[in-house]
């Protein structure tokens, strides 16, 4: 894919940063505006897509979620925002709907999840202004939520206990516990609780049991009963947050900017048992398989795992 020397991107952003899917024979491979592919396992390609014309902001965010024989994925560029599927086989338009907000500001980096309510599967789309829920099948629109002037929306949304867990982005930060479900605008009908303090705006939160765990982008640690929001507690790791926390063998992993991972107990109370450094910029999260932990710094990929007897 050809990219412009005049294609303006964050800081903390590349041109390559959403994740690539790896399924059956094939791996599916995303760079925003500028296309998305199918490879063979050989690297050969099945596919290109280059069509959906959008003017990105900051470059390049959300990753696309593979459902059945679609791939689909968030478009929220400075204007007319749409979220749109792709047949896995070819590559050609399955469906695309648009996504209708009032914010001021439409572009947002958010990754789309399935989430089954009622013995139905929906998409649910955070973007700005407005979370949405689509019928995965036909991208018909089944509800929304709005939250207002939230804008540049990244966390990917979290769900459980029937309820979802979704961040607003900028200008202020917050964080919505939503009742999943319903028909049309259920701003009103669907709202939980809301919580402003110490809420994320780049890092997903993470759900273990019935708790809700999540850390700022100001480095400040949260733990809060999933279904109410009460608090129960709130700590400063320190240094700035971009990678979204891990669950792994009873542990939580928080990994900050500077390559520092805070290891705390999944529970009510805050106990940090362990803190570790590669001392190289991170901004990538944390990926736990096959009994290791994979860490993908700027210049290194490293795999930890407990040493061998």
């Amino acid at each position: 894919f050809p990219v412009s020397t005049s294609q303006r991107k964050h800081q903390k952003n590349s041109h390559a940063s959403p994740t690539p899917i790896a399924a059956e024979d094939r791996v599916f491979v995303h760079f925003g505006h500028l296309g998305t592919a199918a490879l063979n396992l050989d690297g050969s390609v099945v596919w290109k897509q280059t069509s959906l014309e959008y003017s990105p902001v900051h470059g390049n965010g959300g990753s696309p979620v593979l459902v059945d024989d679609k791939l689909i994925f968030n478009c929220d560029g400075g204007s007319d925002p749409f979220i749109v599927a792709l047949d896995r086989r070819t590559g050609k338009v399955a469906w695309r709907t648009p996504r209708v907000t009032d914010a001021e500001k439409k572009f947002s980096f958010s990754t789309p999840l399935v989430i089954e309510v009622d013995g139905s599967r929906q998409l649910i789309s955070p973007g700005s202004g407005q979370v949405d829920a689509l019928d995965p099948d036909t991208g018909r629109s089944l509800w929304h939520y709005r939250y207002g002037e939230g804008f540049s929306v990244i966390p990917r949304p979290v769900f459980g206990h029937g309820m979802l867990f979704v961040g607003t982005g900028y200008e202020r930060t917050y964080l919505h516990g939503i009742k999943a479900g319903g028909r049309g605008d259920v701003t009103e009908a669907n709202a939980r609780w809301v919580i402003s303090r110490s809420a994320p705006h780049t890092p997903s939160t993470l759900l273990v049991g019935d708790e809700l765990y999540f850390v700022s982008d100001a480095g400040i640690a949260s733990c809060v009963d999933a279904r109410s929001g009460e608090l129960h507690w709130n700590e400063r790791l320190g240094g700035d947050f971009s990678a979204s926390p891990v669950f792994a063998n009873g542990l939580i992993y928080f990994t900050n900017e500077r390559g520092t991972t805070f290891v705390v107990k999944a529970a009510r109370k805050f106990e940090k048992v362990a803190e570790n450094e590669v001392g190289e910029r991170t901004l990538a999260s944390l990926a736990a398989a096959g009994g290791s932990l994979y860490l993908r710094s700027d210049v290194h990929l490293y795999r930890i795992q407990e040493p061998t007897p």
